[in-house]
């Protein structure tokens, strides 16, 4: 069996135009009116660019005289510099212990303000060793100084939990 010929993505142009009819747009943006395709053709040939299907749903499709390299050029630029402003969310994890001494929730804190400004979350992981596992009330004392701490720069997104020897809580930017 034959290999089927590659599909062509985007607008058809010039000779893949199947319509025997259609409507003309030339080069300045001006209306041409209906006329046969090869006509459109030809008047795209004359002036040394691309006769580009715009509107095939219509009827009869609207044909516009343009520069088809140009046109994709544009189009590969606009969809770079959307791509250049998403802004991904990434999931920042700080990890304490219950008993943490107050310089280092400090310090802690300013690396959370850090990544709340860059728009990241932030996951904090509450660790628990040993017999520190029969105090669980001081590890939600500490992780609710936490959601206190940030009230006005983050909000709770997952409200802090127990899973096996570590309290989770998740916070985003708000």
């Amino acid at each position: 069996m034959p290999a089927k010929p590659p599909q062509k993505s985007g607008p058809r142009i010039n000779e893949d135009i199947r319509s025997p009819r259609v409507l003309l747009i030339d080069e300045n943006g001006e209306k041409q009116g209906e006329m046969p395709t090869v006509a459109a053709l030809d008047a795209a040939r004359e002036s040394g660019l691309d006769l580009v299907e715009v509107s095939p749903n219509a009827d009869p499709p609207v044909c516009k005289i343009l520069d088809y390299g140009k046109l994709r050029f544009l189009e590969q630029k606009k969809k770079a510099e959307a791509r250049k402003k998403q802004k991904t969310a990434d999931l920042k994890e700080i990890k304490m212990r219950p008993n943490i001494d107050v310089h280092d929730y400090e310090v802690k804190t300013k690396a959370m303000t850090r990544f709340f400004e860059s728009g990241d979350k932030v996951k904090i992981t509450l660790r628990f060793r040993g017999r520190e596992m029969a105090h669980q009330h001081l590890g939600m004392e500490l992780m609710q100084k936490v959601k206190v701490d940030f009230d006005e720069l983050a909000k709770v997104e997952l409200e802090p939990k127990l899973e096996g020897r570590q309290m989770i809580m998740v916070m985003a930017p708000r």
